[in-house]
């Protein structure tokens, strides 16, 4: 069984933005990869800022590397969403490179 995590659920509104709200969300991910070999994380119905997105994805790229990415699915997102994720996921992949090399 694969964890699905909606974001919606802790909009307010259709927005989701500050850093400190993707931080217990980013540990529900992580507790779910450690039993999981994906986790879904569904963006349906949200709006999301880069800052809540670096939280939520940024740090865990940062501490486990560029390919925790492929343990998780993006469900939902918008254009811009997808957007801030891949910039996220870039910039954290480049310093998470840079730091172990």
């Amino acid at each position: 069984m694969t964890t699905q995590i909606a974001l919606q659920q802790h909009a307010i509104g259709r927005m989701i933005g500050m850093r400190s709200s993707a931080v217990p969300i980013r540990k529900t991910i992580e507790l779910a990869l450690q039993n999981e070999r994906e986790v879904i994380v569904n963006f349906s119905g949200v709006e999301v800022t880069q800052s809540f997105v670096d939280e939520l994805l940024g740090a865990l790229i940062l501490r486990e590397g560029p390919e925790i990415m492929q343990r998780l699915i993006l469900k939902g997102c918008s254009e811009q969403t997808r957007g801030i994720v891949k910039f996220v996921a870039a910039d954290r992949a480049e310093q998470f490179m840079l730091a172990t090399h």
